[in-house]
């Protein structure tokens, strides 16, 4: 008799400029269950978008350096790659939720992990990308 294989964890992309910032929230969401990639600009988490299949959800920071804030990553991602989830965070935007694309999701800084964390296993909880 076959065994079912349990499904691959999701993949989390998580986008911070800042280092501690960074490695705490990929702690958190890889303690949570999920696979984590990161990138430290919207630049960079662009350049994984094109040339991995598997990433799910962004979780990404709005103030950060490079050609594009987290703002506008949300928007590039919703435009280029609208079945994945969107969490946007930021300890220095209040008035982001009017400038969020669809499906996309607020948190202030500092976030609750548990809010953060249920968010995303909700997002997980989707059907799979087409093509994987």
């Amino acid at each position: 008799m076959g065994q079912s294989k349990a499904p691959p964890p999701s993949v989390v992309l998580v986008v911070e400029d800042e280092p501690l910032l960074r490695m705490m929230a990929v702690d958190l969401i890889e303690d949570a269950g999920f696979t984590v990639v990161e990138a430290s600009s919207a630049d960079e988490a662009v350049h994984l978008l094109e040339t991995r299949l598997d990433i799910r959800i962004v979780f990404t920071d709005i103030d950060m350096p490079g050609s594009m804030d987290g703002l506008k990553l949300a928007a590039a991602i919703r435009d280029r790659w609208p079945p994945i989830e969107i969490i946007i965070t930021s300890g220095a935007v209040t008035n982001a939720a009017a400038q969020l694309p669809d499906r996309a999701v607020f948190f202030p800084k500092p976030y609750d992990h548990s809010r953060l964390i249920t968010t995303l296993q909700g997002f997980a909880d989707l059907p799979p990308l087409p093509g994987l």
